[in-house]
């Protein structure tokens, strides 16, 4: 099974904004930024779904 570019990209840049998500999530609660700590929480959980569906559709594409 070939893997396409794209969607191997597009899973990467998910994953490091995931990761800076989290790192402003750790660093917001820290300084007590609680709106920012929603936001970026927020931001977070939505990208779980949006690497779910690029992960089924490369799969289901090949």
């Amino acid at each position: 099974m070939k893997r396409s570019y794209l969607g191997v990209i597009l899973l990467c840049l998910v994953v490091f904004v995931s990761i800076v998500c989290t790192q402003q999530v750790v660093n917001n609660f820290f300084y007590e930024r609680y709106v920012r700590v929603l936001v970026f929480a927020g931001v977070n959980v939505v990208l779980f779904p949006v690497a779910l569906w690029i992960y089924r559709k490369e799969r289901d594409s090949v």
